[in-house]
Order: structure tokens, then C-alpha cells, then sequence
């Protein structure tokens, strides 16, 4: 697991990516991502970040929806170890993986005075627990919104849908954290980023509940081992049991014939790595 402390980083303002599997990863770090992210905060534009594990990939492989719902992020960064020992096999030489609640941990306690947070996402019990905790240990932490409702599968927060996009519009937050789980935070950031005008928005999944201490993660030699997933999936066996295996079987079947083609770390022409990225 990364320190909380910030790390010292000898990787580039403008972190390099490599193609795997067909989504271009960023090679970075806890402290290169957080820099980039108040980078691209500062831009005439909105910005996407997406915490990219074996089932972001595998979802962009296989299924056109989700491939053309997740072209609206600017960085894929690698959120699993798995791929963390692929990117290293082309030499990204990477110390660790940039774990969605481990980096939502980082960057909230590293967070600079000014720089202002927006939770959406978990309970209100979460979001609660979230600001506590974090405004005691970064007591110039700045956290102007929060949304603890629930979201479609169209990535549509119901009734209070227009209100939300209204107080974005309105605040203009530097990050937006998006907590409603996969598929519904790639489709609620699909819709809302053309209708805002600054800010980025981070895909962060479970890193709320985790933060604030009402879901167990994985321990970290389970984390060391890439096996996360398997302990999601022993903790709620009925929701994630056929999803993990259904992607993880899917992962290693693109892993293997990608190998035996030569083609694991092949360019995409005309993709998402490919276009060109404001503010880097």
C-alpha cells in the first residue's frame, strides 16, 4: 500500500502512456497523478480521470456501449497490479499501482489550500464520516458539495439529477469524485462532463465507502498479489461472483492471444490515446 506521506517523484509533468490491451495507461504515481490533476483543474476545459482495473480494460474490449461511453476520459490510470506487471514488462518501471482509494486517500490529505473537493456518491453516513476524517487530518482540506443519493444504470441521479448538475455549474469544484460503482459513474461522467465547464471528474468506485471505514479492503498482501477482486468477491459473493469471472476470463483470453500475436503494447491509431490532451 502507498504512504499517505507524499512521496518524492522523479516521473515527468506529462506522464507517458502505454498501450495495453487496447486502452492507453498512464505511467505514474500517487504524487505524478495528483500533479496532473491539478493540472488539468486549472484548464479552460473539463477533465475525465478513470482508476483502471482488469474489468475497465476487458469492458473496453468487449462491449462497444461501454467502449464508446468511456472515450469521454482524458487518462486511463492503472489501478490494478495486474496491470502494473504488464506495463513494467514494457518498461514502465513502476513501483506500485495507483490504487482509486488509495489515490482519493492521497489526494485529500495532500490537498492544497484552494483547492476545492466535490463527493458524489455513498451514503450520507459516508460522506459524513469522509469530511471528518479528512478535514482533521488536512484541516485546510475544502470540500464545497456533496451528492449521497442513488444512480441509474443511464447514470442519472433521479429527481435530484438537475439540482446536482446546477450546483457543479454553479461551485465549479477543482475535483468531482464519482463513488456509484460501474458501470453508473462511466455513465453519469459521459453525460454531465460537456455540461460543465471546469474540474475534474474521477471514476473512483468503492474508495468512499473503503476511506470511510464501512467496507474492509483487501489487506495489502492480498492487494501485493493482485487479488483485490477476490476479496470484493468473497465479501459479497451474489452481486460480484459471476461479473469477476465472467471479466477475469475474459482478461486473460485477450491477454494470451494478444502475447501469442505480439500485439499486448500495440498502438491504437485513431483511439483515445490519440487525442490530443489539453493542459498536459
Amino acid at each position: 500500500m502507498p504512504s499517505d506521506e507524499a512521496p518524492s517523484s522523479g516521473l515527468s509533468p506529462a506522464p507517458r502512456e502505454i498501450a495495453c490491451l487496447g486502452t492507453p495507461l498512464t505511467v505514474t504515481d500517487h504524487a505524478g497523478a495528483l500533479a496532473l490533476c491539478q493540472r488539468l483543474a486549472g484548464g479552460p476545459s473539463p477533465a475525465a480521470i478513470e482508476f483502471c482495473n482488469t474489468q475497465i480494460v476487458t469492458l473496453r474490449r468487449s462491449d462497444p456501449d461501454y467502449r464508446r461511453t468511456s472515450e469521454c476520459f482524458d487518462r486511463f490510470i492503472p489501478d490494478s497490479s495486474p496491470l502494473l506487471w504488464l506495463l513494467n514488462a514494457a518498461g514502465a518501471g513502476m513501483k506500485d499501482r495507483v490504487y482509486g482509494p488509495a489515490f482519493f486517500r492521497h489526494a485529500l490529505i495532500h490537498s492544497p489550500p484552494g483547492l476545492t473537493h466535490y463527493l458524489l456518491g455513498g451514503s450520507e453516513a459516508c460522506g459524513r464520516a469522509l469530511v471528518e476524517r479528512f478535514t482533521a487530518l488536512n484541516p485546510g482540506l475544502s470540500v464545497v458539495g456533496s451528492f449521497h443519493g442513488r444512480c441509474d444504470l443511464a447514470g442519472f441521479l433521479g429527481d435530484d439529477d438537475a439540482r446536482i448538475l446546477d450546483d457543479l455549474r454553479r461551485i465549479r469544484p477543482d475535483f468531482i469524485w464519482v463513488g456509484l460503482g460501474t458501470p453508473k459513474q462511466q455513465r453519469w461522467i459521459a453525460r454531465v462532463k460537456p455540461l460543465i465547464d471546469r474540474g475534474v471528474l474521477l471514476s473512483v468506485g468503492q474508495a468512499f465507502d473503503v476511506n470511510a471505514g464501512l467496507r474492509a479492503d483487501a489487506p495489502a498482501w492480498m492487494q501485493r498479489c493482485g487479488l483485490t477482486w477476490l476479496h470484493r468477491m468473497a465479501s459479497e459473493p451474489r452481486r460480484l461472483v459471476g461479473r469477476y469471472l465472467h471479466h477475469n476470463s475474459l482478461f486473460l483470453a485477450y491477454l494470451l492471444r494478444d502475447a501469442v500475436r505480439g500485439e499486448v503494447f500495440r498502438p491504437i491509431p485513431g483511439g483515445v490515446a490519440s487525442k490530443p490532451r489539453a493542459n498536459d
